[in-house]
């Protein structure tokens, strides 16, 4: 029989206790409603998304039967033998659960499909183009390469972000000191700045830690800068500023720019979705997915302000 645990070199009751203890951390943390009962359905424990989600629960009490019916939870039981007692691992799956997966994933791969279609067009038609006679090859190379250049920024979005949802992508695990990412970002971004006629500047608390990994960070502060560099207009300025407010850390990063009206700001962190000023650009529609996706993975929060021709604002809250 195979074991879960590596027994290790400890006394046999430490031994025991160690692997209690990583049991009870493997139940506590799993990402599923998960239920041990007894062989009266009386509850043992609970993973702590199945506390947070589910009324009724109490230890030792009888789970409410409802849980336990074929509908609307769709339960899976594991039987199991402890010390000659019969106890069960319950999985539910919460109602719809499965319906609006295959919806999100099937409006994914739709939106991928269509936002690749655009470039992959334009392409074929600069391919075209590059057949008749007395053309600029030079130029049309240029063109060409440019839309295979956003080619590849969507599909390493589209990876990224799914190494995020997949867990694969480690968004925390210590805190980072945020100015030397802050001042790196500013830095490395300040000659494509200059091009779109945008002028970078910051104002950082250099005590202040962020709870994300410092790639992490970076990838949250290079898409804020892109959204302004891509968006804000010739002759405005993009400001990080980066402090304490409370007991919180806030990050924000806001332009002078042009905006965005109400309806685009309640959309602006789906996937896809652009403003339509944003249509004309070469963006991916993914970047401030990708940045709400890692703040809220690290327990912050993230919202928008902003109204048509008075910037945009996009503050983030961590707990101090």
């Amino acid at each position: 029989m195979k074991r879960l645990f590596d027994p290790g070199p400890e006394p046999a009751r430490e031994r025991l206790e160690l692997e209690a203890e990583r049991g009870r951390w493997v139940l506590e943390e799993s990402p599923e409603l998960v239920l041990l009962l007894d062989d009266e359905s009386r509850l043992i424990a609970a993973s702590r998304r199945a506390r947070e989600s589910l009324a009724g629960l109490a230890l030792g009490e009888p789970v409410p039967e409802e849980l336990l019916q074929p509908e609307p939870w769709r339960p899976r039981r594991v039987s199991i033998e402890l010390d000659g007692k019969r106890e069960s691992l319950v999985y539910l799956r919460e109602p719809g659960e499965l319906a609006a997966y295959e919806e999100l994933r099937a409006g994914f791969t739709a939106a991928v499909s269509h936002e690749l279609r655009t470039p992959l067009a334009r392409l074929l038609a600069l391919l075209e183009t590059a057949l008749l006679p007395s053309v600029n090859p030079d130029e049309l190379i240029e063109q060409g390469k440019a839309e295979v250049e956003q080619i590849g920024e969507l599909i390493d979005d589209v990876l990224f972000l799914s190494e995020l949802e997949s867990g694969r992508a480690v968004v925390t695990l210590a805190s980072t000191p945020a100015a030397p990412v802050v001042l790196e970002v500013v830095e490395s971004m300040a000659e494509r700045a200059v091009r779109a006629g945008v002028t970078l500047r910051s104002e950082i608390d250099e005590t202040v830690e962020i709870p994300l990994r410092p790639r992490m960070l970076r990838v949250v502060l290079e898409n804020l800068a892109e959204n302004a560099i891509r968006y804000a207009g010739d002759g405005s300025t993009f400001s990080i500023v980066l402090g304490r407010v409370g007991d919180e850390v806030v990050l924000t990063a806001a332009d002078d720019g042009a905006g965005v009206n109400e309806e685009d700001l309640q959309r602006l962190f789906e996937r896809f979705y652009r403003a339509d000023r944003a249509r004309a650009s070469r963006g991916t529609g993914l970047g401030l997915a990708i940045v709400k996706h890692i703040v809220t993975s690290a327990g912050g929060r993230v919202e928008a302000a902003g109204r048509t021709g008075q910037g945009l604002e996009i503050r983030i809250a961590f707990r101090a």
